[in-house]
């Protein structure tokens, strides 16, 4: 007879040995139980939660209240906003040909860059330099540093006390910020401060001052230009030059009358500034929701840290 044979396998023979043993392999127990420990179980994650949920709740809540005393103690600034066009009638007529070379030989200005001018004239740190000075805004700008009943800072080092540069740079980066609409070419004055009525005061205020100044400005350069033109014009014989200086004149003694007339002579107040009913700043319930989510993640995250460590710990104690 002769001996039963092996069944065979879908995959192949079975392999045999050098005798003709038949080989089987066994695979070491636990192997399949380790790849599906591996897998992400919902219901195991739930119960580290549900054991460790005390630790959330009280995260959470530790957090919740802090953000909420950090967001009270801290001090509301409110925001003021002024809205300017840029005012009309600043330039000269246009001027072309002999004309307008004429005028820059001379050094007459015939307009154009007037926005840009009055903006970065707003900016610009000799503008706030003497808006602080004649207001006399360092003891307000650095109030905690200031002791009202001696006058002077509280520190007795003169080192340390805070000069004018100290506080056109926090008055640059803190309170006065503006922005100008390229589609419509209105600029955005805003100033921010920890009292409603003194932010909406000096945005006001700076914009007076603003115009004044650059109202100022162009009298004196264009009653330089009229004085220069006459004394060209008296000179000349020729009847050419004679006209084109005319024309130049005139149109410096238009400047002359709008500088004269016009107070709101770089902008015009389109939207003037209120006394602020809300705080700008901190968004204190942004920070209570911050902080409380904040806390709830740090209770889950702390919960999962602890289950790993007393999953780490129990094969060493067994």
């Amino acid at each position: 007879m002769s001996e039963p044979r092996p069944p065979s396998s879908p995959h192949g023979p079975p392999e045999t040995g050098p005798q003709g043993e038949r080989l089987v392999y066994v695979m070491p127990e636990g192997v399949f139980g380790a790849v599906a420990d591996d897998e992400i179980d919902l219901l195991e994650l739930w119960n580290i939660l549900w054991q460790g949920k005390w630790l959330v709740i009280a995260s959470t809540v530790v957090f919740a209240v802090g953000s909420v005393v950090y967001a009270l103690a801290q001090t509301q600034w409110y925001r003021a906003e002024v809205l300017l066009a840029p005012a009309e009638g600043r330039s000269s007529p246009a001027v072309g040909g002999q004309l307008g070379g004429l005028a820059a030989l001379a050094g007459v200005s015939v307009g154009g860059g007037e926005s840009a001018e009055a903006i970065a004239t707003l900016r610009s740190r000799d503008f706030i330099r003497a808006f602080i000075e004649d207001f006399d805004l360092m003891p307000v700008l650095f109030a905690e540093q200031w002791d009202a009943s001696r006058g002077n800072w509280l520190d007795t080092d003169p080192d340390t006390w805070p000069d004018i540069r100290d506080g056109v740079r926090f008055f640059r980066e803190n309170v006065l910020s503006v922005s100008e609409s390229r589609d419509s070419g209105l600029v955005t004055v805003s100033v921010e401060w920890v009292e409603p009525a003194v932010a909406a005061s000096w945005a006001m205020t700076l914009i007076e001052r603003l115009n004044e100044r650059l109202r100022d400005r162009a009298l004196q350069e264009a009653e330089t230009n009229v004085s220069y033109l006459q004394s060209e014009l008296a000179q000349t014989s020729v009847v050419t030059l004679q006209q084109t200086m005319g024309r130049l004149l005139e149109s410096e003694l238009q400047k002359v009358m709008l500088a004269r007339g016009n107070e709101e002579f770089a902008f015009r107040v389109i939207d003037a500034a209120e006394v602020p009913k809300q705080p700008s700043r901190p968004r204190r319930s942004l920070v209570v929701i911050i902080g409380t989510m904040l806390g709830g993640m740090l209770g889950v995250f702390a919960v999962f840290v602890r289950h790993m460590v007393t999953r780490a710990k129990t094969p060493a104690t067994a």
